[in-house]
């Protein structure tokens, strides 16, 4: 399916829940956020600042809170979808129309806004260390150009290339990503840099 470029594109290539994506974004276009574009999916900002994205999975819709983990949550409804990885982020999710729940979902934005407002956000640890997987060490230990060219990368981008790896289950997969990324490295880019600019 190719990249949207507009929340109506996106809209148009959900096979399975138009609807459900529809009445969330009126939702959200009914309160001071800006809609926008990125990552390929609908963004809802304020003051510059990204507050929720909109997304369509198989089994269901997500609205994602970027700064959720300070929401109050008084219904609990917010999911951390990545536990012991994602700090701020937490998600709604929404399996049919039923679910859709306007006047609580305009609270949880309230509430986001509000710490948009009075400056309050969850920072990434930029101080955790780079944890280097056994596989990625074989090929720096292979490649003195390839080692070169990550030790010239920012630690956050490090961190990227070896969750990568490692995330991986089964060893096939690994070696499958190391083909990938290994040019990536040595063009000095950083493995979610397409997407920076969306």
């Amino acid at each position: 399916m190719p990249r949207a470029t507009t929340v109506d594109e996106y809209i148009e290539q959900s096979e399975t829940y138009h609807a459900e994506l529809t009445k969330l974004r009126g939702v959200l276009n009914a309160t001071c956020l800006e809609e926008t574009v990125k990552w390929g999916a609908p963004c809802y900002t304020h003051n510059g600042k990204n507050v929720v994205g909109l997304a369509a999975f198989k089994s269901y819709v997500g609205l994602w809170f970027h700064q959720g983990a300070l929401l109050k949550d008084p219904d609990k409804l917010l999911i951390n979808a990545s536990e012991g990885k994602t700090k701020a982020l937490r998600q709604m999710r929404f399996e049919k129309m039923s679910d859709i729940k306007v006047r609580t979902i305009k609270a949880y934005v309230k509430e986001a806004i509000e710490h948009v407002d009075a400056g309050k956000e969850i920072k990434a640890d930029r101080s955790k260390p780079v944890t280097i997987p056994p596989e990625l060490d074989a090929v720096f230990k292979k490649r003195k150009k390839t080692k070169a060219a990550f030790d010239a990368l920012t630690k956050g981008k490090q961190r990227d290339y070896a969750e990568h790896i490692a995330s991986a289950k089964r060893e096939a997969t690994k070696q499958s990503r190391l083909e990938k990324i290994i040019p990536m490295i040595e063009a000095g880019a950083g493995l979610h840099d397409k997407y920076k600019n969306c």
